[in-house]
């Protein structure tokens, strides 16, 4: 009740007051009691005591009024605090030249300034606080300053909302009245959303200004290089309609100034034209047309004649547009000079086949000419040989005594001479052969030991008639290679050695180097000059050479080259002059026996070798088989002669006696062969002793006597050979 009768906004006087007056009026109440048991008393102390209650409550309730006080004073303070910094605000956003509106994160706005919308002011005076954003997004997509730009106001509408979805995104919209802005949508931390607008329509025109120019400068540069180019050119829209060209396409064309023009269609062009152009094979005029009317243009090119001489290389390319272009080149000297190189070509082959005919008749005549030589050849190995052979047997079977000592001279000096002309004759086969590529070579295992021991006592005489020390290195290892050839190869270098060494010695061995054996021939001769090096290896060439034949032709060395070329085996010289000079040859190393390639070392022993013999003689040159018998009776044997394998067979079937030994020449004209005529010995009397005589050293031939059994005697026949084959075949009687 108390509380009812006190007003809080009285002062504290005033509720002071209003206290004592409530105080007296109960005061006097209780003195006008008449209540005998004392109630007045009680009354009076409850007076009291609520008295110092009211007292104690009013001062809480004027602390309580002082706090309320001070708080509605502060909350008055902060209230125009808060409404100075909204008006600052509003006033700072206000000022800012771009647009700008808050969203909560409820996505509704919470204020804008006046720029925001500045475009649409049918959406401008309808954004209200508490706007929610996809009705703002509505709005602005149905809005008719909004320029769509070929999409739906929906379709604007949910492309906006799915960029809203990004925390920062920039994008420009156009307005209409070629107006753009820029919106930037940003996010903040509390998840409101930042959207800034800026009238970007100076910026845009500028650019497209620069564009524009820019596009004008490339234009002109564009039409510059078209009218500067050889090739005439013509540009078409989408819709087949000329929209560009340049000087040249007139003037190829013969088109008037009239007629190219802005928006020609090609029909129209191609109609004036189709009358003076004709198409080269794969393309047709309708074939032309179709790709002109067809939406999907792959590159063509083809070539078009127009009138009598101008002939046009045509390429035409699709845009991305749409449109296509197409290209003119006059081509016309180019194929006048591919004609003109056609037809020098149809004249060059015309003469390169006259001078191949006239090749092959060349080579043709090269074969029969190497074909004659060859013959020739074969001629010489038997024919000449013949004689020879002769000459030197009737001087073998001179005996040495009796006779004069100016004859003896006489008789020694032609020995000497057949010597040199039978080497003379062997080398030439050997060049011709080697030459040729018709040289047959039998790689296998050679004894190197076996080997330089004949060689040794085969040229230690020579050696010893001028006064060199013949010095030959014993090697016991075996390579590979032709034993025959390389026999040949060591004879030429050494005999060589000797020949131009006028004193010292001549030094032959054997180095091993791994899996090679380079053979030497070391002499202290006069030595080779360095620039001669390379001569003294052709046919005929002898360095400080005498007049004298019998010191040889110079076909040594020639040969030594091309067989060792053939053979495979490195050749190599050293030299200093008035020194000597080293001749070299490598030769692979063999692991293998060397058995079936036996070097035969003739047995010099001279007399009587088969005394009580019989000799059966075969050769149809009668010359050298005179020459043979008198030599075989010198020697003790009675001789049998017979002038081809049938005379032969007959005489012994005729005598019943089958002769001790048989030395059968192998070409005995045109009946059997002298292998044919041992066979048919051997094949009705057993093996005979025989030897086989040729000048044939053909391959076909070596391989004929092998498979035979018979061993083979080579005119010029050496007097001293045939007396040791002579010997073995009578030890193989005995």
């Amino acid at each position: 009740m108390i509380e009812t009768l006190i007003n809080p906004a009285d002062s504290a006087e005033r509720r002071a007051e209003k206290l004592l007056t409530i105080a007296e009026a109960l005061m006097r109440r209780v003195e006008q009691a008449t209540d005998d048991s004392g109630a007045a008393y009680a009354q009076f102390q409850r007076a009291a005591l609520l008295e110092d209650q009211v007292r104690e409550r009013t001062q809480d309730l004027g602390r309580a009024l002082d706090l309320l006080n001070d708080s509605n004073a502060r909350l008055a303070e902060a209230m125009r605090e808060a409404e100075t910094a909204r008006q600052n605000l509003s006033s700072a956003i206000e000022t800012v030249q771009e647009g700008f509106a808050l969203f909560n994160r409820e996505d509704r706005l919470v204020m804008c300034n006046s720029r925001f919308a500045m475009h649409m002011p049918d959406v401008h005076a309808q954004l209200q606080p508490g706007l929610a954003f996809p009705d703002y997004v509505a709005m602005v997509s149905r809005s008719p300053h909004l320029a769509l730009e070929g999409e739906t106001a929906a379709d604007w509408a949910q492309g906006r909302m799915r960029r809203h979805k990004d925390r920062h995104v920039i994008f420009n919209v156009r307005m209409a009245g070629d107006h753009w802005v820029q919106v930037s949508e940003h996010r903040t931390a509390d998840g409101g959303t930042v959207i800034l607008q800026t009238d970007v329509t100076d910026i845009i025109l500028a650019e497209r200004h620069e564009r524009g120019k820019l596009l004008d400068d490339q234009a002109r540069m564009i039409r510059a290089t078209l009218d500067h180019i050889n090739q005439g050119v013509g540009i078409f829209d989408a819709e087949a309609r000329l929209v560009g060209w340049n000087q040249r396409l007139g003037s190829l064309l013969s088109l008037p100034l009239g007629r190219l023009r802005i928006g020609a269609s090609f029909e129209a062009l191609f109609g004036r034209l189709r009358a003076e152009m004709q198409f080269d094979a794969g393309m047709t005029q309708g074939a032309l047309m179709g790709w002109v009317a067809s939406a999907a243009r792959p590159p063509l090119e083809f070539a078009v004649r127009r009138g009598e001489e101008l002939i046009l290389d045509v390429f035409a390319q699709g845009m991305p547009d749409g449109g296509f272009v197409l290209s003119f080149t006059d081509v016309t000297a180019e194929r006048a000079a591919l004609q003109a190189l056609s037809r020098a070509n149809e004249t060059l082959e015309a003469r390169v086949m006259e001078r191949t005919l006239e090749l092959e008749d060349a080579l043709a005549h090269a074969e029969r000419a190497n074909a004659s030589r060859s013959r020739f050849v074969a001629a010489a190995s038997h024919d000449l040989l013949q004689p020879l052979s002769a000459a030197k047997l009737f001087i073998s079977s001179i005996g040495g005594e009796g006779l004069e000592p100016g004859a003896q001279v006489a008789l020694e000096k032609a020995q000497n001479a057949l010597l040199s002309v039978e080497g003379l004759l062997d080398a030439l086969l050997d060049i011709s052969k080697l030459e040729s590529g018709k040289a047959a070579v039998s790689v296998g295992a050679v004894s190197l030991e076996r080997l330089l021991r004949t060689l040794a006592e085969e040229f230690a005489p020579m050696a010893a008639a001028k006064g060199l020390r013949l010095v030959v290195v014993p090697c016991s290892v075996t390579v590979e290679s032709d034993p025959a050839y390389l026999r040949r190869i060591l004879q030429n270098l050494i005999g060589n050695a000797i020949r131009y060494t006028s004193q010292g010695r001549v030094l032959v061995g054997a180095r091993r180097h791994g899996a090679v054996v380079r053979l030497e021939v070391w002499d202290t001769g006069p030595g080779i000059p360095e620039d001669a090096q390379n001569d003294i290896f052709k046919e005929f060439h002898r360095l400080n050479a005498r007049a004298s034949a019998s010191e040889g032709m110079g076909l040594g060395l020639a040969i030594v080259e091309r067989a060792c070329a053939l053979l495979g085996h490195p050749l190599g010289l050293t030299s200093e002059v008035g020194r000597g000079t080293c001749f070299m040859v490598q030769v692979p190393l063999s692991e293998g026996s060397d058995a079936s390639h036996r070097v035969e070392v003739p047995d010099r022993k001279r007399g009587p070798v088969a005394a009580d013999k019989i000799a059966f003689l075969v050769e149809n040159d009668a010359e050298l088989r005179r020459a043979l018998g008198l030599l075989l009776e010198k020697w003790g044997m009675s001789v049998l002669e017979a002038a081809s394998g049938e005379e032969a067979l007959a005489l012994i079937e005729e005598i019943g006696i089958l002769p001790d030994i048989f030395i059968v020449d192998h070409q005995l004209g045109e009946g059997m062969t002298g292998i044919e005529l041992l066979s048919r010995l051997r094949a009705g009397h057993g093996r005979v002793p025989a030897r086989l005589i040729t000048a044939d050293r053909r391959r076909d031939v070596q391989e004929l006597a092998a498979l035979a059994g018979i061993e083979i005697l080579y005119k010029p026949i050496d007097p001293r050979a045939l007396e040791a084959a002579v010997g073995q075949l009578q030890d193989t009687t005995t």
